[in-house]
């Protein structure tokens, strides 16, 4: 999964240091909102010919690492 991991990057000289797809001008969000709003991953490859198939995975486990919770602690009102 690493190898997957390492195809998203961070550049501050690239969309403002925002994590993207393999240093291209294609930020980790953007897919992720294409993906949530029914996208499928063929319709994204077609108009982002830039993309690879194991770009769209890797912003998938890149949203799935960030999504763990370690722990959750209550606050009291």
């Amino acid at each position: 999964m690493n190898s997957q991991l390492d195809r998203i990057t961070m550049n501050p000289a690239v969309c403002h240091g925002k994590p993207t797809i393999r240093g291209l001008r294609y930020p980790v969000d953007v897919v992720l909102d294409l993906l949530a709003a029914g996208m499928s991953v063929a319709e994204i490859l077609a108009d982002y010919p830039d993309l690879e198939a194991a770009d769209i995975s890797a912003v998938l486990s890149y949203a799935a690492q960030l999504s763990r919770v370690q722990s959750v602690e209550l606050l009291s009102a």
